[in-house]
């Protein structure tokens, strides 16, 4: 098949003519080696029939390695006004397969920014990767794989440990329990600073989020953050001291549960219960 890029300037020629410079505001950090672009694809299976989305294209290395596969369609949702020129070149390209919307991505709504199935495709600006998470997650509680049929999403290292984190880890806390209780959840794989351009100051890792059919237990979103932040709240504190203010022992006991033990030795099941009992 002929790429229907050949007769544009490459991402690396684009950044280096226009003089473009990752921009801190953004949590930019480029990247645009397409070996391992490829392999970001990849990790969202099957894209056929798929409305991908995509976060943070930047100078597009990215929104090309989607665009390139069978998905239905593509749309970009990039805040930075300098990407618009090249964005446009490649919805050009691609005789509308993509489709652009020049937005701040935590006030957009994936629902009403394409059909469904959807997937979400994207190496995450670093300053807004956990509140869009959080975010998707909500939608995910309310339709769950209704929502989107898989995200494949770029993170600091440190945000990915605490998406995958099983409990009695260090990274363990609200993230886990929240992401879990809702997807499958598995690691993709690791990128070194010098991946990107310019290197961030941290490694950068690749997660894998399969919504479940049923979340493990069922729970409203909100009184699940709100038991889980407060057990998390204050680590070193036992369940009866980090949950009075939600009913401390007498909801623990509620929910069968040892009111010594503090929130990161808990399993998912067992914030279940905890959960459940709060109602």
């Amino acid at each position: 098949m002929s790429d229907p890029f050949a007769q544009l300037p490459s991402v690396r020629d684009w950044i280096r003519s226009e003089g473009l410079r990752a921009d801190k505001r953004f949590g930019q950090h480029f990247l645009t080696d397409e070996n391992i672009l490829a392999r970001i694809v990849a990790l969202a299976g099957d894209v056929s029939g798929h409305h991908l989305i995509e976060v943070g294209p930047g100078p597009t290395a990215l929104t090309r390695e989607l665009l390139r596969s069978n998905a239905e369609s593509v749309t970009a949702i990039e805040l930075d006004a300098r990407f618009l020129p090249l964005l446009e070149q490649l919805r050009e390209a691609t005789q509308g397969k993509l489709r652009i919307l020049h937005q701040d991505a935590l006030t957009v709504d994936l629902r009403e920014a394409t059909p469904a199935p959807r997937m979400v495709v994207a190496n995450l600006p670093y300053n807004v990767g956990t509140p869009l998470l959080v975010r998707w997650l909500r939608g995910i509680a309310e339709e769950g794989p209704g929502f989107a049929t898989r995200l494949v999403l770029m993170f600091q290292t440190e945000v990915a440990e605490r998406i995958w984190a099983a409990p009695g880890e260090d990274a363990y806390g609200r993230l886990a329990v929240l992401a879990q209780w809702l997807c499958e959840v598995r690691p993709g794989f690791d990128l070194p600073p010098g991946a990107f351009s310019p290197p961030p100051k941290v490694s950068s890792s690749v997660v894998v989020l399969t919504p479940r059919p049923q979340p493990l237990f069922a729970a409203r979103f909100e009184a699940v953050e709100k038991v889980v932040a407060a057990a998390f709240g204050q680590r070193r504190k036992m369940l009866r001291g980090a949950l009075k203010p939600l009913g401390g022992e007498a909801l623990i006991t509620r929910a069968a549960l040892d009111p010594t033990r503090r929130a990161e030795t808990l399993s998912l099941a067992e914030f279940g219960r905890l959960i459940q009992a709060f109602g």
